[in-house]
């Protein structure tokens, strides 16, 4: 039985002599992983499909789906939206990677979550999009509504009572924990206001400077190896901070 989803591609390893194995996030099925054969041949029908499948892009597949089998089929695939500016702008594309690896770490089931899918695609899409500010803003916004999807969203806001953000215990709290995983003054501010930002449009002149962003990409790095297991380190992180404004 064939369905039709959207997908998100997250990672892709070489199959054979001409096939590939693409792991895709998908808006039906969640993490799955499709054998897609005969696209790195060299003959004209198949220039140019490899690409299709490349960390990030986004299409819209026909597959077939067996619950009881690691990997699926991929009958027919095309774009469902094909980037503009993310796979020629540095800065852009390394914040799509960062998302990308983010994701990589964090979605650690395979079931469905829509709304998570809705929020990957529409941050790629504004990511495409966006001016500078929202693309060096984008990064965080992304980090912190994620742990909203993943269950762990930071709870309360920054304020007189509440000046301090405990990482460990995801919420803002009225003094220092004996811990070392928290965020105070500025960083805990921005935060606080970074969270609470429900459109795109907003984060076009959310001004922050060049370290605090990169603290604070760290600081939630560091939220959600807390919160989940095993998540590790982003390469991709480093990169993205070096090119953010």
């Amino acid at each position: 039985m064939t369905h039709r989803t959207k997908g998100i591609v997250l990672r892709t390893v070489k199959y054979g002599e001409t096939s590939i194995i693409t792991t895709v996030y998908t808006e039906l099925f969640g993490v799955q992983s499709y054998i897609v054969k005969g696209v790195r041949k060299s003959s004209k029908t198949s220039s140019g499909k490899a690409n299709h499948f490349q960390p990030a892009a986004m299409l819209q597949m026909e597959v077939y789906h067996n619950e009881l089998k690691n990997l699926q089929f991929i009958k027919e695939y095309q774009w469902s939206y094909l980037y503009e500016h993310v796979l020629f702008n540095v800065v852009k594309n390394a914040a799509a990677q960062y998302i990308i690896e983010l994701l990589q770490h964090s979605l650690k089931q395979p079931e469905a979550n829509p709304e998570l899918f809705y929020l990957i695609e529409d941050t790629l899409m504004q990511l495409d999009k966006g001016n500078d500010t929202l693309t060096a803003n984008l990064p965080l916004y992304f980090t912190l509504h994620l742990t909203g999807e993943l269950g762990f969203q930071i709870q309360g806001e920054y304020g007189k009572a509440t000046p301090v953000l405990d990482l460990k215990a995801g919420c803002f709290v009225s003094e220092m924990p004996e811990h070392v995983y928290y965020l105070s003054g500025e960083a805990a501010e921005t935060t606080s206001k970074i969270n609470l930002i429900s459109f795109y449009n907003d984060l076009e002149n959310f001004q922050l400077n060049r370290n605090l962003r990169r603290h604070l990409l760290e600081a939630y790095g560091q939220y959600l190896a807390l919160h989940i297991e095993g998540f590790g380190s982003l390469k991709s992180l480093l990169i993205l901070q070096e090119v953010l404004a």
